[in-house]
């Protein structure tokens, strides 16, 4: 590999010159985002019928201002904050797909790609680039589209696992240097921390987690410090799992696949969590169509994966996408997940939520799903419902005796009138 490679890069203006109208691009996401690359491109007034794909992306997003709606439609496969008003305004789209299915969905050509815009590390001796902090879906985009451009950032971590993009393979690129996009560590509060101890509650030594980024995950992760043997095989971890790895908790020792060793997706964080996957060779990286595989999960034993949800009507449904219509997020992972460790010999799917919202004026239990909201797990599907209150379990019991333990664990000033709805409607009947 020639070491002058940096020679090569050109503008953000340049390299976007590649992109024409009526294009169907994919944008890397989270962590990776390739903001200065997206900047040029939504400044590129030209150009009309431009349709952005992605998952949650991180940073500044010009490209989603009301001011290039009638160039630029953003396809959302998971919602994330910048996403959200264009969404509710309808100058966005939303897809409802599980994370698992979003690679099959470019590789097919179901959706088809005609350019990638990646952010990467810088190439190796052998011209290889990683996909750094986030494979997930960017492998797949990498394989299927047919312009790459990149952002190649010395600060982007050199990856391990399944993360190769080779030079050879991007059309142009800018290079640079500056900090990713961070998440500091979540503080929980009195309420996340209750909830926190009680999921910790359900983890058994040799336990294989999965879990997502924020308080309540936080809360799990700082109270297994006396665990043994934990193992990581997760779409996503963030900085709590590094304490358990230094601490020697997290070992990956009883694991069946990717035994001794983090599979991961993609990570968020700070600057510690970059450092950490760093050219780690402990820490696997996969496309979620891997990670998320239930068939891949369920060969781990004591898979517990911990999930969050919106709300839970007295049936289990549990919506984690949407407020009523307003899209949120996304289906994500929680599928995958909830299904694997079901299969999984001694699993433990959870959903963790505090009992209420907006200041405890709103219930998270309820008594249905309110209208327009999508039901991310099915009744069907659900088994451990986690509040500060306490940890139930849902799998084979009845609409009787579901709506008795939900309503056990709902905020105290909302048990009475859950208790009446109950009463009223006849698959309940509870006393």
């Amino acid at each position: 590999m020639n070491h002058d490679w940096q020679k090569n890069a050109v503008s953000p203006e340049e390299a976007v010159k590649l992109v024409k109208s009526g294009s169907r691009i994919f944008v890397h996401g989270m962590a990776a985002t390739p903001t200065p690359l997206t900047d040029a491109l939504a400044e590129r007034r030209d150009l009309t019928d431009l349709k952005l794909y992605h998952l949650h992306t991180d940073g500044r997003c010009a490209w989603v201002e009301p001011e290039h709606a009638d160039r630029i439609r953003a396809v959302s496969l998971f919602t994330g904050a910048p996403l959200r008003k264009a969404i509710e305004e309808g100058r966005a789209d939303f897809v409802p797909v599980f994370l698992s299915d979003v690679p099959r969905l470019f590789l097919t050509r179901t959706l088809p790609l005609d350019v990638a815009i990646l952010q990467l590390s810088p190439p190796d001796k052998h011209g290889y680039c990683t996909l750094g902090s986030s494979v997930d879906t960017a492998l797949a985009a990498s394989q299927s589209a047919t312009v790459i451009i990149a952002e190649i950032n010395e600060r982007m971590p050199r990856t391990h696992g399944n993360t190769l993009v080779h030079m050879r393979r991007i059309d142009a690129f800018i290079h640079t240097s500056r900090q990713l996009h961070l998440h500091e560590v979540s503080h929980p509060n009195e309420i996340e921390s209750a909830i926190g101890a009680h999921v910790a509650d359900l983890v058994p030594d040799g336990a294989t987690l999965q879990m997502g980024i924020g308080a309540i995950p936080d809360a799990a992760l700082s109270r297994m410090t006396h665990k043994v043997d934990l193992g990581i095989h997760t779409e996503m971890f963030s900085d709590r799992v590094i304490d358990l790895v230094e601490a020697g908790v997290i070992t990956n020792r009883r694991k069946r696949v990717h035994k001794g060793r983090i599979a991961v997706s993609f990570v968020v964080g700070t600057q510690r969590v970059f450092d950490f996957v760093d050219d780690n060779p402990y820490v696997a990286f996969f496309p979620c169509d891997h990670t998320n595989d239930t068939a891949v999960i369920r060969k781990n034993d004591h898979v517990v994966a911990i999930n969050s949800a919106l709300e839970v009507d007295l049936s289990g449904q549990v919506c984690a996408d949407s407020m009523g219509y307003r899209i949120y997020s996304g289906i994500g992972g929680q599928m995958d997940f909830i299904r694997g460790a079901a299969l999984s010999e001694g699993g433990k799917p959870i959903i963790a939520l505090p009992s209420t919202a907006k200041g405890g004026t709103i219930s998270r239990i309820t008594p249905a799903i309110k209208e327009g909201a999508g039901v991310v797990t099915t009744r069907g599907h659900v088994n451990w419902v986690v509040t500060e209150y306490g940890a139930v379990n849902l799998w084979g019991r009845s609409l009787r005796e579901r709506a008795e333990m939900l309503i056990s664990i709902a905020h105290p000033d909302f048990r009475g009138e859950l208790k009446q709805f109950a009463r009223n409607v006849r698959h309940y009947v509870i006393s």
